[in-house]
């Protein structure tokens, strides 16, 4: 029998079979009560497995790879499946399907697979699904259902030489099976409602060297610690040569955009561009450049138009972080190059952010370094919030125990503190203000290169009025990465504290333009209804801080603004509501702490506080 009449007589790939819409196990059950043919359910462990790069390989050998597959089928996979008591539903060309009644015996056959095929060189290397679940099972001996379906999504989303399993799984393998677990987290797969929650199994430190080494036959190289990104050549979809060199100029600008952000690892052009003209596995381009994440993306030009379309994915899972499109015309090539160039690099940075937060949600306690507790702080040290401080600075304090010497602990932990005298937080605002200080300035003497951390100190030097040293500082960090939105963000404020609001109004819109995504853009808004009443346009200034108050609702530091506003615009009855849920929030609060807290010139901090004082704060 040749390959071509082996591949016929399988019928459909079982990866199309078992594929289908949830809606079709009606239809099935009709079928078989029209041709009398009885059907079972049971629960069953639902092994898939299919051979990496199969198309390649039978393009280039088909003879020889139909042969190597036999081979792999007698060899291996059968002599594993008769010591784990597992059943060969059917194979399927490039693919098998198999049964267990034991999720557990499931695993450790697959892991022997894997452990076999990574002492060969030569071998075919196969990725591996497991899913336990409900399953339909024909008089035939076929099987049908979602138990299926989501083991195949998991061995589609697998490494070659990796092994995914469901969440159904891991509750009844944890610590019966010598494998440690990588939580992914729950990942949307195709034609299945529910998010599937997706574990990568890794073999235990115990077992031999070779059967652990089971990803490829090439080591992978180790990601660096901190997030790594390759920007691949965007495709021409044009047709038209010279889109090619501003597709190729774009992507180079992009590097160079990111390369500024020092707490990314970002690959060279002259490594990522060997991609281009091909087809590529972004897992493998992880894998070969030794990157998370993988930036690619496309041109096309249309009469006097062109349209760019980029997108960011995970290269461990293949999912996708962002995407977006961008348009401009033909006339304006040079200046939309530049704009998507900073669009993106701007887009980029919290998107990457927030991508990284959750990985290190997923860890194990135990595995937490000072990166993860830093990351884990993130989200709390930006949500400007008196309770989310107090707990990005626990996640900091242990960041910094474990290495005193980290500057990303040691700048964000600053702000945190930074934070508690401006918002009227503390008790002693002169001693957080001092402590943050101290510890803005440490971490610029270890990292002086980094513009979120020489931002930070920026920042800091604002809240104790140096702000001839703040405007140095933040403008160093925008020389070095003209795309940070909060060094913007940060300038933008600088220049409501010196009375220039029209500047300060640019500054907040330029934060927004880089980055409309970003959790933080609510400070922009306080910014802007900020930068309106340093200008006393008291109407403008409340419709922002309530726009502000809309996307942070627990940020009551700003009724201390909108309840001065109000009472300038002499809205006396919305005033009196917002003074409030200030007084709510600082039942404290005096003309004298908040001017200590407040770091506006002397005449806007008097207005803002005869404001107050008409609604009744005391001196």
């Amino acid at each position: 029998m040749s390959p071509k009449e082996f591949h016929s007589s399988l019928g459909t790939d079982h990866r199309a079979v078992i594929r289908r819409p949830d809606n079709h196990l009606g239809a099935l059950k009709a079928e078989k009560s029209d041709s009398n043919e009885m059907t079972t359910r049971r629960l069953a462990a639902i092994l898939a497995a299919d051979v990496a790069g199969f198309s390649a390989l039978m393009e280039l050998d088909e003879e020889g790879t139909f042969a190597r597959i036999g081979n792999l089928r007698r060899e291996v996979i059968e002599l594993r499946l008769a010591e784990h008591q597992g059943r060969l539903i059917k194979t399927t060309g490039d693919g098998f399907l198999i049964e267990f009644a034991s999720p557990i015996a499931a695993l450790r056959c697959a892991l022997a697979i894997q452990a076999n095929l990574s002492t060969d060189p030569d071998a075919l290397r196969l990725r591996i699904g497991l899913n336990l679940g409900d399953v339909i099972i024909e008089e035939s001996g076929d099987v049908y259902g979602e138990g299926v379906n989501v083991a195949a999504r998991l061995e589609g989303l697998a490494e070659p030489g990796g092994i995914l399993i469901s969440d159904k799984i891991h509750r009844e393998v944890e610590g019966k099976v010598e494998a440690t677990f990588e939580d992914r987290g729950e990942q949307l797969v195709k034609n299945i409602a529910r998010p599937v929650h997706i574990y990568a199994v890794h073999v235990a430190d115990s077992q031999s060297a070779t059967a652990a080494a089971f990803p490829d036959p090439a080591k992978p190289l180790a990601l660096p610690d901190k997030p790594s990104i390759a920007v691949l050549p965007f495709r021409n979809m044009s047709g038209d040569p010279e889109q090619e060199y501003f597709a190729d100029g774009m992507v180079e600008d992009i590097i160079t955009a990111l390369s500024r952000v020092r707490s990314f690892f970002v690959i060279a052009r002259n490594s990522s561009f060997i991609y281009k003209g091909k087809a590529v596995d972004i897992k493998q381009v992880g894998r070969e450049l030794g990157v998370r994440y993988v930036l690619e993306g496309s041109v096309r030009k249309s009469a006097q138009r062109i349209r760019i379309t980029g997108q960011l994915i995970d290269a461990q899972t293949g999912a996708h972080i962002w995407a977006d499109r961008f348009e401009g015309g033909i006339e304006d090539i040079f200046d939309l190059q530049d704009r998507i160039t900073e669009q993106v690099a701007g887009a980029l940075q919290p998107s990457i952010r927030i991508a990284e937060i959750e990985r290190s949600r997923r860890k194990r306690p135990q595995d937490l370094s000072a990166y993860d507790y830093a990351m884990r702080a993130m989200p709390h040290v930006w949500a400007l919030e008196k309770e989310e401080s107090s707990k990005a600075i626990e996640l900091l304090d242990k960041a910094m125990a474990i290495d005193p010497k980290y500057p990303l602990a040691l700048s964000l932990a600053g702000w945190c503190h930074a934070q508690r005298s401006v918002y009227n937080w503390a008790e002693d605002i002169a001693e957080s203000q001092a402590l943050a200080l101290k510890l803005a300035e440490r971490a610029a003497e270890l990292s002086g290169d980094d513009p979120l951390i020489l931002a930070v100190l920026g920042a800091v030097h604002t809240f104790v009025r140096n702000h001839g040293t703040a405007r140095v500082l933040l403008e160093r960090a925008l020389a070095l990465d003209p795309n940070a939105a909060w060094a913007w963000s940060r300038l933008g404020w600088l220049e409501n504290y010196s009375d220039r609001p029209e500047r300060a109004l640019e500054n907040f819109e330029r934060a927004l333009r880089l980055s409309p995504l970003d959790p933080m853009n609510f400070n922009n808004y306080v910014g802007m209804g900020s930068a309106h009443e340093v200008a006393q346009d008291y109407d403008k200034a409340a419709t922002f801080y309530r726009r502000a108050l809309e996307e942070r609702p627990h940020a009551m530091w700003i009724y201390r603004n909108l309840a001065s506003s109000l009472s300038g615009a002499g809205r006396m009855e919305e005033a009196k509501k917002a003074y409030v849920e200030m007084t709510r929030s600082y039942p404290g609060l005096t003309a004298s702490k908040f001017k200590q807290a407040m770091v506006f010139s002397a005449p806007v901090l008097d207005r803002m506080v005869d404001n107050l004082r008409k609604l009744g704060l005391p001196d």
